[in-house]
């Protein structure tokens, strides 16, 4: 597949299938309440809609990425399209609530397959830099707008019909994905045999990421102990197998590694942001299901626009860092905006300049991150990188939103404590939570531009016309 329309083609499905992913680490957030009541979830037993779905995604990562390698990255798109579309059917339908945490599983799983392969996929489809920056700046909308838009459509989908809707709307999404990708993704060929799957590495390392998001989302914090000991087992088993499942040299590379650390940072922000929004709205404010996913459209709005048609352009321009150190420095100062927001706060004035810079800033600088985690990876081994990048996010998401959270319980209890009223106790625990996750941006900033040592971004020399865009001709609406 040589032709650029049929790769933008085939970038539009790889997001779309991605988007669906993605979507669903936010869209039951708004919708839980509901959930709770239909279904008699408990209010500890409720945080598990969210955590099954973490637990698995974040645990089987890699593990997808190397499988993505080993036996081709579209037949493990396929597969992995397939679980997710008939795990929706089943949470959609649940009449349990444990046959909804079930389901929610299965989705984890699915969405790992799709997750660890898609980026991989797009960096095969896309070799000049100018293309494969428009194409990054399309996916970087995908990974970090995900979160806004799943608040988005949740709200509306539950304000308007049901929680029910939230999964249901999946199935024809993923079908039509499926039927798409099987059509227009290249084939996976003749895969060249490089050693079989390390059984052994596999299961250590997905039964240390699995346990390390069970003791970040429960709050069980000595299982960190013991997930930091299967860690420990799999890099020693790592560097004496022939075979790894993530070849230790790869950890050599200085934009990889620092790549991953800026994913932590700037996930554990990004995700609070989305969860502690949506309450502070709900909780504070007083806005139904549908007000808040109404409130996220110019959210996604902005980041829509900067990762399409900002993005790529400063990248080309400027190079990885000045635009991610940008981009995270609009996020960072996004999040402390909302940690002074009041208690009668006004959506003009407290949330929506949070909101658009919010927008700004991620749109901006998820396709920097990306493209710096990806460049300097052999193709071969392109589906491991891609896991690696997605296993960072995750972790960073669970871990931020997991101790931003317990500090925000911690301080609403000691104001509360101390004499203060409901509303103003529950609001200080988020203005304190907030106020740590814009350090945590910062931090992200920080430690992307001063250790980043990216490749450059040279734009190739065109026959004719140098003022031709090919991908602009291929996509006018992304150039």
């Amino acid at each position: 597949m040589t032709d650029l329309k049929s790769r933008w083609l085939a970038l539009y499905v790889l997001c779309l299938g991605d988007l669906m992913i993605v979507l669903d680490s936010s869209i039951v957030n708004v919708a839980l309440p509901s959930i709770q009541d239909d279904l008699g979830f408990s209010q500890s037993a409720l945080a598990w809609v969210v955590n099954a779905y973490l637990l698995t995604f974040g645990g089987f990562l890699l593990l997808s990425g190397r499988l993505g390698d080993l036996l081709g990255s579209k037949r493990v798109f396929l597969g992995g399209v397939i679980a997710f579309t008939a795990a929706s059917v089943a949470c959609g339908l649940a009449p349990t609530a444990e046959l909804l945490v079930a389901g929610r599983a299965v989705q984890g799983l699915g969405g790992a397959a799709v997750s660890a392969v898609a980026l991989s996929l797009i960096m095969d489809l896309f070799s000049d830099p100018g293309e494969r920056a428009r194409a990054m700046g399309f996916f970087g909308f995908v990974m970090s707008g995900g979160g806004a838009v799943g608040v988005l459509l949740g709200g509306v989908l539950t304000g308007l019909f049901s929680w029910h809707w939230i999964f249901l709307v999946n199935v024809p999404i993923g079908l039509g994905v499926w039927v798409a990708a099987t059509r227009v993704l290249p084939a996976d060929g003749t895969l060249e045999r490089r050693g079989r799957l390390d059984v052994l590495g596999a299961v250590l390392v997905t039964a240390a990421l699995v346990l390390s998001v069970y003791a970040i989302v429960s709050s069980t914090w000595p299982l960190l102990g013991a997930s930091a000991v299967l860690l420990a087992a799999f890099v020693l088993r790592e560097s004496r197998t022939a075979d790894p499942l993530v070849p230790l040299r790869l950890f050599r590379l200085r934009n990889v590694v620092v790549s991953q650390v800026v994913g932590v940072l700037w996930a554990a922000a990004m995700f609070a942001w989305f969860f502690l929004s949506a309450l502070y709205l709900q909780q504070v404010l007083g806005y139904d299901a549908l007000e808040v996913g109404l409130a996220f459209i110019p959210t996604s709005v902005v980041m829509a626009f900067c990762s399409l048609r900002v993005s790529d352009r400063l990248v080309m321009r400027f190079g990885i860092r000045p635009p991610l150190v940008a981009g995270l420095g609009l996020a960072a100062i996004s999040l402390l905006l909302f940690s002074r927001a009041p208690v009668d706060g006004s959506f003009l004035t407290d949330v929506l300049p949070s909101m658009l810079l919010l927008g700004a800033g991620a749109g901006i600088a998820f396709n920097p991150v990306l493209l710096a985690a990806m460049g300097d990876v052999e193709p071969h081994e392109s589906g491991l990188a891609s896991g690696l990048v997605n296993t960072s996010f995750m972790m960073g998401g669970a871990l931020g939103l997991a101790v931003l959270v317990a500090l925000s319980t911690a301080r609403t209890e000691s104001l509360a404590a101390s004499g203060a009223g409901a509303l103003e106790a529950l609001n200080g625990g988020f203005q304190l939570a907030f106020a740590v996750g814009a350090a945590s941006a910062a931090l992200a900033a920080l430690v992307g531009g001063t250790l980043l040592r990216p490749k450059p971004m040279v734009m190739p020399e065109l026959d004719g016309d140098a003022d031709a865009d090919p991908a602009a001709e291929a996509c006018p609406e992304v150039a």
